[in-house]
């Protein structure tokens, strides 16, 4: 049986194009799911703080990564933050993406955490998102308790 070029890939391998498709169910665990009810329930956001360190991670944890100790202690933090970094994605993946291209992932350190944030960046041009920018979070109409309940953060107007 011949193969043809076209079947072969530049490399001179075969390829066989194909596509996996894998059913899951994820676990949120304890915390995440006390921090997914409360966005879903109340639009408030809470992250966990070591009684050690005092760190407030966001999202929460129940170890601390740095002292390894338990953490039992919740905090409200603001739906507002600062912009650590950003990136802006213009290419398209169909079916992964939470957007059509161009679209902006940052991390936001929202005020009262130690630790930031990813998530979506709206309401603003790709080129006018800038380093240091206060931004804010802004929920869904229609929650149902996951990640995506936070639709985006946007610029906070001054």
């Amino acid at each position: 049986m011949a193969v043809s070029s076209e079947e072969l890939g530049n490399t001179g391998t075969l390829k066989y194009p194909s596509r996996i498709r894998l059913p899951y169910t994820w676990h949120a665990g304890k915390a995440g799911s006390r921090f997914y009810q409360e966005i879903k329930d109340h639009c408030k956001i809470w992250g966990t703080k070591c009684p050690r360190c005092g760190w407030v991670y966001v999202p929460p944890r129940e170890t601390c990564p740095r002292c390894f100790l338990d953490i039992d202690e919740w905090v409200e933090v603001g739906d507002a933050g600062t912009l650590l970094t950003y990136t802006i994605t213009r290419y398209s993946v169909p079916g992964i993406q939470p957007h059509e291209p161009p679209y902006a992932l940052g991390i936001i350190k929202l005020d009262g955490a130690g630790s930031g944030l990813v998530h979506l960046l709206g309401e603003i041009e790709p080129e006018d998102i800038r380093v240091g920018m206060r931004v804010q979070a802004v929920f869904r109409e229609v929650r149902e308790g996951n990640y995506l309940d936070i639709k985006y953060f946007k610029p906070l107007r001054s």
